[in-house]
């Protein structure tokens, strides 16, 4: 996924970077608003300081936004709510405090693009289903999940938890990640409804996957092996 990152602050943009590019994500950097108006590649989500050196940042954003649909995730020091509203009705997607981790822009940046999937270009490449072990598919254009090759009836935030949980098998995920990322940060609910929302996906995805929680932090979800795939003696 390739990012245009603009930001002033050369330690955050250097932290930033390299975080997102540990993850896989392509990032571009750049530290003006005129050099981010300035770039014309595709990218598929903006992370837009509003502290820019030559022009407000807010400008920027409604710019960006006039241009297209791309996702815009504002990330500024800026507390006063009076920005968040103004930023959101300018048209950003979403909105990050510093301080903050990248393990929380990347979970905002991919609440964002769930959200805004239907925005994105019909003619983009469709690369089929991810495929997870021997007996689960996940097909993300058509949000539709199968197990052996049968359709799993899955309600609509089972579905964005499968979908968040598989993006990194293997990782554990924090209770506060999954719940910005799948039910967005405006959530205020309790919490209950994810592990509600864990133990339908543990039955019906029984031998597929493995959702283990972690006392006090969160889940991880593993691929199950297939029946007979142990060890060779």
């Amino acid at each position: 996924m390739r990012v245009l990152l603009v930001e002033d602050d050369e330690p955050v943009a250097e932290s930033l970077r390299r975080g997102l590019n540990r993850y896989g994500f392509e990032v571009d950097w750049v530290t003006t608003g005129a050099a981010a108006l300035a770039h014309r590649e595709p990218y598929e989500v903006v992370l837009l300081d509003l502290g820019l050196p030559d022009t407000d940042g807010l400008d920027v954003c409604k710019a960006l936004r006039g241009r297209g649909d791309v996702p815009i995730i504002v990330i500024s020091a800026r507390s006063d709510e009076t920005d968040r509203v103004v930023g959101l009705e300018l048209g950003a997607d979403d909105y990050v405090s510093k301080p903050f981790g990248v393990r929380e822009v990347i979970a905002r940046i991919r609440a964002v693009m769930r959200r805004v999937q239907p925005r994105t270009s019909p003619g983009a490449p469709d690369n089929g289903p991810d495929r997870y072990g021997a007996r689960l598919t996940l097909d993300r254009r058509a949000a539709r999940v199968r197990l052996d090759g049968d359709e799993v009836a899955l309600a609509p935030k089972e579905y964005d938890l499968l979908a968040f949980l598989t993006e990194e098998p293997g990782a554990l995920m924090s209770r506060e990640q999954i719940m910005e990322a799948v039910w967005d940060a405006n959530w205020f609910g309790p919490t209950k409804t994810l592990d509600v929302h864990v133990a339908a996906l543990r039955r019906k995805l029984a031998g597929a996957i493995t959702i283990d929680a972690v006392r006090g932090v969160g889940f991880r979800l593993e691929i199950d092996p297939p029946p007979g795939a142990g060890p060779t003696p």
